[in-house]
């Protein structure tokens, strides 16, 4: 079969590799539909490894060159012993956790920060395949006719759902959404969905500042055409947001999160970083705001996610920017997204020939 395999920084080669073999116990084995470029994707592409194992990972043994992608959805073909909770013919949208079960945070439920956590297309061999093998409990399995383009979006709006979810009620509040890319968008769609009085995006991107309008933004701000922080300070009475969601992963954003909330506010942490900030805490001390690191999902962020693309609450179709097939993954996918950043949001990647007639 095809994949995407990554072997080093700008180093990831499509090569024909053996199928997965028959599922073991408790995994199933799925043939891809889309998979999604992720930032975390691009990330180790431009700089990495950062999440991808150099030695073999405690967990799941992998170590670089492995294959990359974890946003997807597809057809189980074959269940291992013991699977009972998904079967052959199942459209499903696995979540990329895979956990030891055993720690403090895997007992507690919080298995997006086991301590032994390795995502599929990570630390272990992903979607940019024609098939991929999967623990079969982190497969969310999605209703019949469900189209499988949103399906893949799935996992990355899990995030925003669960950054919402993370930072408590906020019905009525202001909240600021920092960066309008696939996971800022999908952030900005489950705040408004969960009650917020008013959602204001910071964003530089002219395409992308018109989608977080589409999105439901009632405000975008562009950091070179204001200043953003008395901009937000002027529309709440002098005080701030009540929330912030940092979703862009930048030195210089993740203490604008915190310089836009009100005294007690929350600044929620979502961005993945290449490179660590320069931080005063005593903006901190000083106001009883409050900082908030949140990481992934878990599937009952799949769950909540699938019920609000069906609602209309969240939409999948406006992120979709590019449709490609796997032979063009590295130049109109990878490259595509370095260079024309503003221009797009979410590129699905099909692993089979049809992708290249898929409507761009």
């Amino acid at each position: 079969m095809k994949a995407a395999k990554w072997y080093g920084k700008k180093d990831i080669r499509v090569e024909t590799v053996p199928e997965p073999p028959a599922p073991k116990a408790g995994e199933v084995k799925v043939k891809v539909a889309w998979c999604g470029i992720c930032g975390s994707d691009l990330h180790e592409y431009v700089a990495g490894p950062i999440f991808i194992p150099t030695q073999p990972h405690p967990l799941t043994g992998s170590t670089a060159p492995l294959i990359l992608g974890h946003e997807f959805t597809g057809t189980v073909v074959e269940v291992g012993p013991g699977v009972t909770s998904v079967k052959v013919g199942d459209l499903v949208a696995p979540d990329a956790c895979q956990h030891c079960g055993e720690c403090g945070p895997c007992r507690s439920g919080n298995y997006n920060v086991c301590e032994k956590l390795a995502f599929t297309g990570l630390m272990a061999d992903g979607a940019f395949a024609e098939y991929v093998n999967v623990p079969a409990k982190l497969c969310y399995v999605l209703p019949k006719g469900f189209n499988p383009e949103a399906g893949a979006l799935i996992e990355p709006l899990a995030t925003g759902f669960k950054a919402v979810r993370k930072a408590g009620t906020i019905l009525g509040e202001t909240a600021v959404v920092l960066g309008a890319g696939t996971i800022g968008l999908g952030t900005l769609m489950a705040a408004k969905a969960a009650g917020a009085g008013k959602v204001i995006v910071v964003e530089m991107s002219a395409a992308r500042k018109k989608l977080a309008h589409e999105c439901g933004a009632d405000v975008v701000l562009d950091p070179k055409e204001c200043n953003v922080v008395e901009e937000i300070k002027k529309m709440t009475g002098g005080s701030g947001a009540d929330v912030s969601f940092e979703c862009i992963g930048n030195k210089a954003t993740a203490p604008l999160a915190v310089e836009v909330i009100r005294n007690c506010g929350r600044a929620v942490i979502v961005g993945i970083f290449e490179e660590p900030s320069s931080f005063n805490f005593f903006s901190l001390s000083a106001t009883d705001k409050v900082v908030l690191g949140t990481l992934a999902y878990t599937i009952e962020d799949f769950a909540g996610v699938a019920k609000l693309l069906a609602s209309g609450a969240l939409k999948a179709e406006p992120l979709i920017t590019g449709r490609i097939n796997m032979d063009d993954i590295v130049a109109k996918g990878f490259d595509e997204l370095v260079n024309n950043k503003d221009a797009n949001i979410k590129i699905i990647v099909s692993p089979t020939a049809q992708a290249s007639a898929a409507r761009v």
